[in-house]
């Protein structure tokens, strides 16, 4: 029987440090058109940092993550405001949540306890969950303070507002301001996402509401974290290897092998094969090339689909990679990234979302839909407070009653391994974490390696 607890001893908010009367006068952060595509809803990550420094002075440390993110907030101001009408942010003299919370275990023992789901314990909001108000917090902090001195920092972010490299760029620089390190801040580009991208003042409600149907379905989820070594990852590679994608790389290596199983699951569950769908989350940012786009805010992403029938006979590993490279090639086109932005790019926008439309109106197969996204390449990794790099990065225990099966990928803490945390519905799941074929080269939820 597990008895950690974690108590929240302080609730604040924080605001920029510049005066009110200033914030008064800064103008509308307008969201971009993705932004307005994306729902309200938390996404969570959980940054553990083992404290070993014997002059370690807790109570400074906790004024000065304060005072720190508070200066953090006068280049993000963004994040202290509220969204309006799904247009714009305001208000940014509201603040953002910050709590504070004792663990009455040490972070070592915590790691001995291989529960996911108590990583709920760590962050502001359960994260995924369909949020009905709109006047909500852009984003939640919590420190959390082990038994031995470690900290672990929980962020609940939404959605709304960007996505995981904006909300890393305020990490990072939060980081780099605490500790005293100028030069490693990220100055963000508030204007460019929307200039590129610009909002809908007549957003289509049919759109809304198609995006609503794809984040979110009633069911009962369950997540697992499943890891892959480079060996493993260096296996499957070789067997997603093709003549049309001779090098695959590890994500769509990694991608298509957990869609196959998944497919697989699904059938077993159903008894007949059925239409599945990759919604794979493309970032926009490397492929426009524009020097500013690294530092810019927003959701700077959208969404490449992929369908697959495995019809009587299961398809192969290399030809979902070659079906998967072959769909997302249309966010290499030149032509293509052109005509989604500007006055226009809407045009280019809503004739993904009558695919889409046309995807999941297909009420007579009722087609399994998975979601895949990365938070590979030192996207967290490098949040760096003066205490080290995290020792390890925990994303969600469950989340909420009404979501959508997906997959995120993290880069392991130690050598080149890939974390996937995968959130299914509860009965695909269970065939899922029971299938030799996919466990032959995933380990479930192993070790953390000992503090």
């Amino acid at each position: 029987m597990v008895n950690m607890e974690v108590t929240i001893i302080s609730k604040q908010y924080i605001k920029p440090s510049s005066s009110s009367s200033h914030l008064h006068h800064l103008k509308p952060y307008k969201l971009c058109l993705f932004d307005q595509l994306t729902p309200v809803t938390y996404p969570s990550v959980i940054f553990f940092y083992p404290i070993s420094d014997p002059n370690f002075n807790l109570r400074e440390t906790l004024v000065c993550l304060k005072k720190s993110l508070s200066e953090t907030l006068t280049l993000y101001f963004p994040f202290s405001g509220r969204t309006k009408n799904n247009l714009y942010i305001d208000d940014f003299h509201e603040g953002l949540v910050y709590l504070e919370a004792k663990v009455n275990y040490r972070m070592s023992d915590y790691f001995k306890l291989k529960d996911i789901e108590l990583l709920n314990l760590f962050i502001p909001y359960q994260p995924f969950c369909k949020e009905k108000e709109t006047l909500v917090p852009q984003i939640a902090f919590q420190v959390n303070l082990f038994a031995c001195g470690g900290i672990a920092l929980g962020v609940s972010w939404s959605h709304k507002l960007g996505d995981g490299n904006t909300v890393s760029n305020l990490l990072k620089s939060w980081a780099a301001i605490f500790s005293g390190s100028p030069n490693k801040v990220i100055y963000p580009d508030l204007a460019k996402s929307s200039s590129l991208f610009p909002p809908r003042h007549d957003m289509p409600p049919n759109y809304l509401a198609l995006m609503d149907h794809l984040w979110f379905k009633e069911s009962n989820y369950v997540t697992r974290r499943f890891v892959f070594n480079a060996e493993s990852i260096s296996k499957l590679r070789a067997k997603a290897k093709s003549e049309s994608v001779p090098e695959p790389s590890r994500i769509e290596t990694l991608t298509c092998f957990i869609w196959k199983h998944a497919m697989t699951a699904s059938w077993k569950l159903s008894g007949s094969p059925r239409t599945s769908f990759v919604a794979n989350a493309v970032n926009l940012r490397s492929r426009i090339k524009q020097s500013s786009l690294g530092a810019s805010t927003g959701n700077m992403f959208w969404w490449g689909s992929v369908a697959a029938n495995p019809s009587e006979t299961e398809i192969e590993l290399h030809e979902l990679v070659g079906l998967l490279k072959e769909a997302l090639a249309v966010y290499d086109n030149k032509e293509f990234l052109e005509a989604l932005q500007g006055e226009h790019g809407f045009s280019a926008m809503f004739d993904i979302m009558d695919q889409f439309e046309t995807m999941l109106s297909m009420e007579s197969e009722k087609p399994d839909i998975f979601a895949f996204t990365r938070w590979t390449n030192s996207f967290f990794n490098e949040v760096d407070f003066g205490w080290g790099k995290p020792y390890w990065l925990g994303v969600m225990g469950k989340v909420g009653p009404a979501f959508r099966n997906l997959i995120i990928f993290l880069d392991t803490q130690w050598g080149k391994g890939i974390e996937a945390w995968i959130t299914l519905e509860d009965k695909l799941m269970a065939v899922l974490e029971n299938d030799p074929g996919f466990l032959a080269f995933a380990s479930p939820n192993p070790h953390i390696s000992s503090l």
